[in-house]
């Protein structure tokens, strides 16, 4: 996320073309009379903050209540596939939610919650009117600044739940132990090295009605518009940490797109830059 410098430091010098975050703040949050057309960092959502989970394999079932009969949603996790010395593991996220027991085990409550956040609207139009004035610096500025808050409000919002949470309520960290992450828990985003399937932001989508209750849109690219918006998922497990699944080979690939009911050559597309094998390669021999 990065730091802004103290308020009593002075002018802010021109520094990795962030020079001046400050006054372009205030111009666009201040009430000036682009007030109304500047970010509107109120615009989130979180959710599945008190429904139950279970993680099936690789994938992570969420339940309707505490009765875990009714499945709502499901989501797909792919591991990595690497040469590790016997002491080490490949990870998956789903090793971070408690396993669903045997058929007469005690179930082990488990949670993990989700969001979507967005600093972006009202930045189009803003940086529209940058560039009709020729002012090519000032919409870099407004687009960069609506990313450093997108990123803020995330990182609010993950401290926030934390705390209601419990495990978070002793945390006495300063804001550069947040930057640094100097904390429990990980906030994966779907698109990313731990979680590389863009289409796993559509789960979330839907478990939160995302669109409705934010207006944050999911492109057929699985882009999150406005561009300054930011989701993903909580895991709260104290040995979570961010990966990267890195290389993914085709056996796999197949059972992934068995667990996701998604078409081979669909899941094959989205995780192209993943695969360590070329789809051409196997023609018709589709399984």
């Amino acid at each position: 996320m990065g730091e802004l410098p103290a308020a009593d430091e002075g002018p802010v010098p021109v520094r990795d073309g962030l020079g001046d975050p400050r006054i372009m703040a205030g111009e666009v949050l201040g009430t000036n009379d682009r007030g109304d057309r500047a970010f509107q960092i109120q615009q989130g959502e979180r959710g599945a903050v008190e429904r139950e989970h279970d993680a099936v394999g690789d994938d992570v079932g969420l339940y309707t209540d505490d009765s875990r009969t009714v499945v709502l949603a499901t989501f797909h996790f792919l591991r990595q596939q690497m040469d590790k010395p016997a002491s080490q593991f490949n990870h998956c996220l789903a090793d971070y939610i408690a396993p669903r027991p045997p058929e007469r085990g005690e179930p082990l409550p488990d949670y993990l919650g989700a969001f979507a956040v967005s600093a972006g609207f009202g930045t189009e139009a803003l940086c529209q009117e940058f560039e009709r004035a020729q002012d090519d610096y000032n919409s870099i500025m407004t687009k960069a600044l609506a990313d450093r808050l997108a990123e803020a409000f995330a990182e609010f919002l993950h401290q926030r739940v934390r705390q209601e949470w419990g495990y978070g309520r002793d945390e006495n960290l300063s804001y550069a132990d947040l930057i640094r992450e100097r904390y429990r828990g990980i906030r994966p985003a779907a698109g990313y090295p731990a979680c590389p399937d863009h289409t796993e932001k559509q789960t979330l989508w839907k478990l939160l009605d995302v669109e409705k209750n934010t207006g944050i849109k999911l492109t057929e690219s699985g882009a999150m518009w406005p561009g300054a918006s930011v989701s993903g998922l909580y895991f709260a497990h104290p040995e979570s940490k961010y990966f990267g699944v890195g290389k993914l080979g085709r056996d796999q690939v197949l059972d992934y797109h068995r667990r996701k009911q998604m078409e081979l050559a669909a899941v094959e597309r989205w995780l192209g830059p993943y695969l360590n094998y070329d789809p051409a390669a196997f023609g018709a021999a589709r399984p």
